[in-house]
């Protein structure tokens, strides 16, 4: 194979068809050319670029196989003897279907395809194409999956549109996983919650084989699915030594004393997501004891009925929350909001709340934001998606000179004057990293108009800005 050198660093490409085999038929497929850079022949115009590895930088790692190589000609380099290592390192960069085709040039190459390294993370999308835009995985390679690597999966993510025999068919999956030692595992559906449809004793013993299995589980991600109480315990029991991350959304037959229960035994549970009728201050005190790892991410969602009946009900008294902050004083503190209950909106910010990221998904109150402006001092970031059809001018100039660390703004469907949009950025100036304001939304007044106002804001934040525009189709 010719080989023309334009560096000192060879690249190894490999090239397949465009269109990608099944597992099942191939063998009947042509095998993939490979070629190195500077060649240019007519079987690599045919074909497609899958990857570029440095490959001088893989081989360094390996003192025979530079003696091996350095020992042979450009003319004569076999490519089918490259070092398992770096075989292995160029196989982790392509996709499936691409390493199916790669391990058909020989034997090293498809031993290599099989190495449990390269079977450790998986997505399964179980998915009717007739009903829904996922790609589904096919069946006949979950099947070679479960039988020849299950017990070398680690990462798994499953993905199921809203059709129930979707779910059903992930729980018999999951089921199978009890021989593996998962680190991460994510369920979630695409649409319509599929999951909570499920008898939910079928969903809980398919997940607690797992957990049960499971001794090094460090990261647990699952939204709207009938998970218990129980189950988030014999997750504390378990996983007490390991579990780092755990989101927990949308799950109604879960419950504040079953978070507490991980809160209580997971000491290294560094990221935590939640409703907010399952924050507590209990909670916030078993993740502020000396124990307990320090907290970088808690990601809180205020969007279901139970949310808003919590709102109104209960609110974390403000030593709870300076004793987290005590305890984790670089923690991110998100919140996602999803209603829009003016009284009890109103109630929840009465009182100082340490909220980095504050993101409002449906309509903000006028009222609301001034109060956001007066006890939100560690705030960020601030997106709102719609604040009606008034002026929000004194409340967003507040937001700049109360929040001190105010370094990204968004703005959806509200009015604000320019004026008002240039004195906040003469508060913030270069600390102001995210601009993002609708044309539409700015009210041109008798000391700027919109050209002027953008002028002014560029210099005073240290870099060109201009009003988004809505698109129109």
């Amino acid at each position: 194979m010719k080989q023309r050198n334009h560096s000192s660093k060879s690249r190894l490409f490999i090239v397949c068809h465009v269109k990608k085999p099944d597992l099942i038929n191939m063998a009947r497929r042509p095998c993939p050319t490979i070629f190195t850079s500077g060649t240019h022949n007519s079987s690599a115009k045919k074909g497609k670029y899958i990857k570029c590895c440095d490959y001088s930088a893989l081989v360094d790692k390996s003192d025979s196989a530079k003696t091996h190589l350095s020992g042979l000609s450009q003319n004569e380099t076999d490519w089918t003897e490259l070092p398992s290592l770096a075989l292995l390192l160029i196989f982790k960069h392509l996709t499936l279907y691409e390493r199916a085709r790669a391990a058909q040039v020989c034997c090293s190459w498809q031993k290599i395809y099989h190495m449990p390294q390269l079977w450790q993370s998986f997505d399964f999308v179980i998915a009717h194409p007739q009903w829904s835009s996922l790609q589904p995985t096919p069946p006949a390679l979950i099947h070679y999956i479960l039988k020849h690597h299950a017990q070398h999966l680690r990462f798994v993510t499953f993905k199921v549109d809203s059709c129930r025999e979707s779910a059903e068919t992930a729980c018999q999956i999951l089921s199978q996983l009890v021989h593996c030692s998962l680190k991460t595992l994510q369920l979630m559906s695409s649409a319509k919650p599929s999951f909570l449809q499920l008898d939910p004793s079928q969903f809980v013993s398919a997940l607690t084989l797992v957990i049960d299995k499971c001794h090094s589980l460090s990261s647990l991600a699952i939204e709207e699915t009938p998970v218990d109480d129980p189950s988030l315990q014999l997750l504390a029991t378990n996983s007490s030594n390991s579990l780092e991350f755990l989101e927990m959304k949308s799950c109604p037959r879960v419950s504040a004393r079953g978070i507490q229960a991980v809160a209580d035994h997971c000491h290294r549970l560094c990221e935590l997501s939640l409703n907010y009728h399952l924050l507590n201050d209990d909670l916030l005190l078993a993740l502020s004891t000396e124990e307990h790892a320090i907290l970088k991410f808690l990601r809180v969602e205020i969007s279901s009925e139970e949310d808003v009946q919590a709102l109104s009900v209960h609110h974390i008294a403000p030593e709870s929350w300076e004793g987290l902050i005590n305890h984790s004083p670089a923690m991110a503190l998100v919140m996602y909001v999803f209603v829009s209950q003016d009284d009890n909106l109103g109630e929840f910010f009465g009182s100082i709340i340490p909220v980095t990221h504050l993101y409002f998904g449906n309509h903000m109150p006028k009222v609301t934001l001034g109060k956001v402006a007066q006890n939100c001092p560690r705030l960020t970031e601030l997106v709102i998606n719609s604040n009606g059809n008034s002026l929000i001018d004194n409340e967003i100039v507040a937001v700049a000179k109360n929040c001190k660390k105010l370094s990204s703004l968004g703005l959806g469907i509200s009015e604000l004057s320019c004026s008002a949009l240039v004195q906040l950025a003469k508060i913030c100036g270069p600390r102001l990293k995210e601009l993002y304001v609708m044309e539409e939304s700015l009210v041109e007044d008798e000391h700027y108009d919109i050209t002027h106002a953008a002028a002014e804001i560029s210099r005073c934040i240290g870099q060109d800005w201009g009003p988004d525009v809505m698109p129109v189709w």
